[in-house]
Parts: structure tokens; C-alpha cells; sequence
């Protein structure tokens, strides 16, 4: 039997911002740029009781809470505390999973302090992080990752709940389904034309009919509502990409995009330089004012070697557009995609380490 601790870092945008500046603590924090183009990136709970959630405009929750307090988000600065938090997990189990900057899975069947349960795991890296950073974390505790997962989300913010294996379907029968992983609004909606709103009732429909409904997805459901999840903890995820994109405040047409492109491949460059493998695909993102969104790539035979020839290799995919001349643009990204597993020659350009 597996022992999975998820811990999930509280508002850890805001909190962080609210942390570094002593006047921002017990207001409503909102972490988002101003603006009719702008996301909230996070929200404190201060905030949250207003309804203002990450991903929403952020004009709609200067509408909800104009009492809100927008502070620039630094992603440098939360990096920075993110790999500390890291640190903190590591002195515990070599078995992490990464999830965001602010959320990771835990492998904790066997820990390195020698703790007798997995309670006790998470309390001490609880304690660690209240402590070392002046920051706080929920932690879920289950057999297994998606059990772990909802748990953590249980007694928030600031808490701790554990599933004891025994009391997994007890646990789960209650929720709605849309708390299980990947039933989204579209699935939920599907569940509930069949009458099925809990997870309880979920687990009532024989699984041959759920296979009938919905494929190999239908077996999914079954076995997530039984609290079955045999899913590892990967302890390394392999970046598939690496991207950067910008959002106008002001649509433009395509031809007028070239300085912004350009400067998007020397920041995709430079982070390619902290890879050790070869990309090869480049791409090129792009979304109309309408909200369409296409992306272009190319997979040439020799990558480029420079920022330089990135951003001309991104820009000539421009041509691939076929969309008409006068289409206005909100968005446009760069990447480097698909890389190769295979360990880069030692005198390899595109991602040789820094000196």
C-alpha cells in the first residue's frame, strides 16, 4: 500500500506578495496586471471571498472586489521560493512530482527522516515550510495520487486531512463527480443527463455501460469512483516544450508582429540553454481577436544554432498563416518542441551550457 501526500501551497502567489510586504497582509491581494487583456494569476483568501478565482479576467474581479489590491506578478521571485519549498520536500523523500510552482505529489511509503506514518511526513514539511519560509501548505494524505489530491483541497487553507485506505469510498460517495480527474464541464454535463451527480452514484452504473458510453474513458470513470488510481509518482517530468508567449493590450495584424516575435525567440533561447537535449520543432502561436487560435511548425533539418536564426525561423512561418491579410491578432508565442531523448553531441550549439 502506497503512502501519497499532495501538498498544495496556500494562494502561494499572493501569499508570497503578502509575505515580502507586511502592508498587503489581511487585504484583498489580487496577483494580475491591470487591464481589459489581463488574468488573475491568484487571488488571496482575503479576495476569494469576493469570488475573484485564478484565470479570471482581471476586469471582472475589479469589478467583484474594487476594494482589491492588483500587485504585478514576479514569477522570478516565486521560482525562487518554489525551489526552497523543493528543497524542504527533498529532505524527505526522493519521490516528487511536480505539479505547478505551487503544488507537488509525494511518494512517501518510504521517507528518509525515518517518520513511522505519513501524518507525520506532512506535518514535518508543514512545520518546514511555516517555519523556513513564513508560508503555509495543505496537505492531502491518501493511498493513492487523485484520492491525495482532493484531499489536500479538504481544509484549506492551512490544513491537513488524511484518507485512510478503509475510508477511501466513504470518502469519495458524497462528492460530485466534477471532483474527480478530468471530469470537466462537458463531462459532468454528460454524467448528469444520466442522472449521475455523485461519485456514490457513479459507482452504481455497472461498468460494461459506462465502456458502452463513453470507450475506454468509461473504464477510467469506474475505477476512479471506486478510489482505484495505480498511477506512480514520476519523480522526473520531461519538458515536452519550451515557450513564451504575449498578450496585446491592442489587436495587430499579422505583418506588424515581427519585433515582438523576435524578442520572444531570444527569451525561448534562453531558456533553451538550461536544457541538455535537442528540440526539434519549432513553433509558432498565434490568436485572432476572435479568440481562434493556430499554431505553425517546422521541423527542419538542421535546427537553428542562434537566437537570431530562431526568431528568423519564426517568423517565416508567418507565411504558413493562411488566414486573410486584415485578420487582427491578440496573442502570438514562440516554443522549441519535441525533443530528443538522445543525450546532444558535446559540440552542439543550440543547447551547449553556459559559460
Amino acid at each position: 500500500m502506497r503512502k501519497i501526500v499532495h501538498i498544495d501551497m496556500d494562494a502561494f502567489y499572493a501569499s508570497v506578495e503578502q509575505r515580502d510586504d507586511p502592508s498587503l497582509r489581511g487585504k484583498p491581494v489580487i496577483v494580475a496586471w491591470k487591464g481589459a487583456r489581463s488574468v488573475v494569476c491568484a487571488a488571496s483568501y482575503e479576495a476569494r471571498r469576493f469570488g475573484v478565482r485564478s484565470a479570471m479576467p482581471a476586469i471582472r474581479a475589479e469589478r467583484l472586489c474594487p476594494q482589491g489590491i492588483f500587485v504585478p506578478p514576479d514569477f522570478h521571485r516565486y521560482k525562487a521560493v518554489s525551489q526552497r519549498v523543493r528543497e524542504i520536500f527533498e529532505r524527505h523523500t526522493e519521490r516528487i512530482e511536480p505539479l505547478s510552482l505551487d503544488e507537488a505529489y509525494l511518494d512517501v511509503t518510504e521517507n528518509l527522516q525515518g517518520l513511522p506514518a505519513a501524518t507525520d511526513v506532512a506535518k514535518s514539511i508543514r512545520a518546514s515550510i511555516r517555519e523556513e519560509l513564513s508560508l503555509t501548505a495543505s496537505a492531502g494524505i491518501a493511498p493513492n495520487k487523485f484520492v491525495a489530491k482532493i484531499a489536500s483541497d479538504h481544509r484549506k487553507p492551512d490544513g491537513l486531512f488524511v484518507v485512510r485506505p478503509e475510508r477511501v469510498l466513504a470518502f469519495l460517495t458524497p462528492l460530485p463527480v466534477a471532483r474527480l480527474p478530468g471530469v470537466g464541464q462537458v463531462m459532468a454535463e454528460k454524467l448528469a443527463a444520466l442522472a449521475i451527480h455523485s461519485v456514490g452514484e457513479l459507482r452504481a452504473v455497472p461498468t460494461p455501460l459506462l465502456v458502452h458510453k463513453f470507450g475506454r474513458w468509461g473504464l477510467r470513470l469506474a475505477e476512479l469512483a471506486r478510489g482505484i488510481d495505480e498511477e506512480p509518482v514520476l519523480a522526473t517530468r520531461v519538458r515536452q516544450s519550451v515557450s513564451c508567449e504575449d498578450t496585446f493590450s491592442e489587436d495587430h495584424y499579422l505583418d506588424e508582429l515581427g519585433p515582438t516575435i523576435t524578442r520572444l525567440a531570444e527569451r525561448v533561447w534562453a531558456l533553451a540553454q538550461r536544457e541538455t537535449r535537442h528540440a526539434r520543432t519549432v513553433q509558432l502561436k498565434l490568436k485572432t481577436s476572435d479568440f481562434q487560435t493556430l499554431t505553425r511548425s517546422l521541423s527542419p533539418g538542421t535546427m537553428p544554432a542562434t537566437a537570431t536564426e530562431l526568431a528568423e525561423t519564426a517568423l517565416a512561418l508567418r507565411d504558413r498563416v493562411e488566414l486573410p491579410p486584415r485578420t487582427r491578432y491578440r496573442l502570438v508565442g514562440v516554443g522549441l518542441a519535441h525533443f530528443d531523448e538522445s543525450s546532444p553531441r558535446a559540440q552542439d550549439p543550440l543547447f551547449a551550457p553556459q559559460t
